[in-house]
């Protein structure tokens, strides 16, 4: 009688650097996926990091900026509806265990191959690094494998720009089962998503991505004077000059974020003179509509999806301990997790010096006879 072996359970290992305030490109691309995949009952377990090492790769001389901004992204994550009863929210500095299996994998890992990884190539780029770049920078690769596997997730929600670190952790999970004849790591899988307007939203000036130094962000915590402010002065269509003139809607940010939040409910709450976002998109292409009405609608569509958020913040905000407690207990969580991983590990690489009673006993008798 043939038995199949046990599926691995399904777990899920995401999180964001504490560098900033989460904005909405965050939320469209990742904060609201995360909140239907928690409330799906799919994931046996989830795991949100709050990844202030790795913010601490670029930002070592100005520690301030990640201590601070922990409970931003701790009340952003609970604002936008991450429950810790369903999801572990943990910051990364306080689980030690990551830190030593980044220390073993990286003898799996040779210095020519992080070099060839595109997204290492850009982000040293980006950030003018040359033959000053941070070894923990340049290696933060192989520590995000470390954040995965020691979960053993079996789901990592990123985008498509993120794909060739994933693949650089299902290397190290390949090399490290092969050299020590092992099934203790897990295979991660990636999740991206599918349809475009989950893609990386544009900042309100045109820019491919939100950023706090270029101060293209619309806030999840931003006020609703802020956000109106924003939207007011948001890149529409520059050829667009006239009411008559006909309108882009590509490249739009107007239209890029109704295409992530409008629905057909908001044209009959808020603009009944059109059915849906489609005919409102061809009258602005044919001419004769206005990029201020488009703006104030795209305001109260907004406002739909952040008043709720704002309103959870700011009872959170009300009693902060209550927030560190909630960190406390998901790094409580992450710690057992990880370190359970580490342990087996451990016992794959023969390690475990104190723990193998055969390997005392053998060398007893042996050292005995002499």
């Amino acid at each position: 009688m043939s038995t199949q072996a046990a599926q691995p359970k399904k777990i899920i290992l995401t999180g964001d650097r504490p560098t900033g305030k989460l904005h909405l490109g965050h939320y469209v691309g990742s904060l609201r996926q995360r909140v239907a995949l928690q409330d799906s009952g799919e994931f046996e377990e989830i795991y949100i990091m709050i990844a202030d090492a790795q913010a601490l790769t670029d930002n070592f001389d100005n520690p301030e900026k990640v201590r601070r901004n922990i409970i931003e992204v701790a009340l952003d994550y609970l604002s936008v509806g991450i429950d810790p009863a369903k999801t572990h929210i943990f910051v990364q500095s306080q689980v030690p265990e990551l830190f030593e299996m980044t220390a073993y994998y990286m003898n799996l890992v040779t210095v020519a191959r992080v070099q060839r990884n595109p997204t290492v190539k850009s982000e040293i780029a980006m950030r003018g690094f040359n033959n000053d770049i941070p070894c923990g920078f340049f290696t933060y690769p192989i520590s995000q494998a470390s954040d995965i596997t020691a979960f053993k997730a079996t789901t990592v929600p990123v985008g498509e720009d993120q794909l060739p670190m994933l693949e650089q952790t299902r290397e190290i999970v390949r090399s490290f089962n092969r050299t020590y004849n092992t099934d203790v790591l897990v295979m991660p899988e990636a999740l991206i998503p599918t349809d475009k307007a989950s893609l990386r939203l544009p900042g309100t000036d045109g820019n491919a991505k939100m950023s706090k130094s270029l101060g293209n962000c619309i806030y999840l915590s931003d006020t609703p004077q802020d956000v109106a402010k924003k939207v007011k002065g948001a890149y529409t269509d520059p050829t667009h000059i006239h009411l008559e003139d006909p309108g882009k809607v590509e490249g739009n940010v107007v239209f890029t974020y109704l295409d992530a939040f409008c629905r057909d409910e908001h044209f009959a709450e808020y603009w009944p003179e059109y059915a849906n976002l489609e005919e409102l998109k061809a009258h602005y292409m044919r001419g004769g509509l206005g990029d201020v009405k488009c703006k104030k609608f795209l305001t109260k569509v907004l406002e739909e999806t952040l008043a709720p958020i704002r309103a959870r913040r700011a009872e959170y905000e009300k009693d902060i301990p209550a927030v560190y407690d909630i960190l406390r207990e998901g790094c409580a969580a992450a710690r057992a997790t990880a370190g359970a991983t580490l342990h087996e590990m451990k016992d794959a690489m023969r390690i475990n010096y104190f723990d193998d009673a055969e390997l005392v006993a053998q060398q007893a008798a042996e050292y005995g006879k002499e």
